[in-house]
Formats: structure tokens, sequence, C-alpha cells
């Protein structure tokens, strides 16, 4: 296994953990950014007022973006699985 190798695996690990987790941490953000904002104009600083909106978007991107995430997780499974097989060729030859 070669330095390169190492690194394009590891590049890729990271940009697979960012299309994965990236959209569903930024929308939760922004959620309860809008939340606060709500809370401070409102004065109301309930606890439950700012998880319960964050746990239910959360929730529908997840069923809304599963089909996605399983399609770029099957791409890298794919693609971890390709450089196994090229690297026991090489070990077998």
């Amino acid at each position: 296994m070669t330095e390169e190798l190492v690194l394009h695996i590891f590049r890729e690990s990271l940009m697979v953990s960012i299309k994965l987790g990236g959209p569903l941490l930024l929308i939760s953000m922004l959620v309860g950014l809008v939340i606060s904002i709500l809370q401070a104009a409102t004065q109301v600083h309930e606890q439950t007022l700012s998880f319960v909106p964050k746990v239910l978007t959360i929730g529908v991107l997840l069923l809304l973006m599963a089909p996605m995430m399983i399609a770029t997780m099957n791409d890298f499974l794919l693609e971890i699985f390709e450089i196994i097989g090229q690297i026991s060729q090489h070990n077998v030859m």
C-alpha cells in the first residue's frame, strides 16, 4: 500500500463524511438560529422549544436524504473494495 493510496482513501473518507453530515449540520444550525431569534424576540426561553424543532428537522432530513446517503456510501464502499481487490491481486502475483 503506497502513501498516495492511503492519502487518497483518507481524502475520500473525509469527503464522504462532509457529504453525509454537512447538510444535516447546516440545516440544524439554521433552525437553531431561527428559533434563537424567535426566543429573543418573544423572550420565551424554553429548552424544549429549541430542541424539538431541531430533532424533527433532522428526522425529516434523514428521511429525505436517505437515498443520496445510501448511494454515497455505496459508491465509497465499492471504491474501497476495488482498491482491496487491486492490492490482493498485486500480492498474489
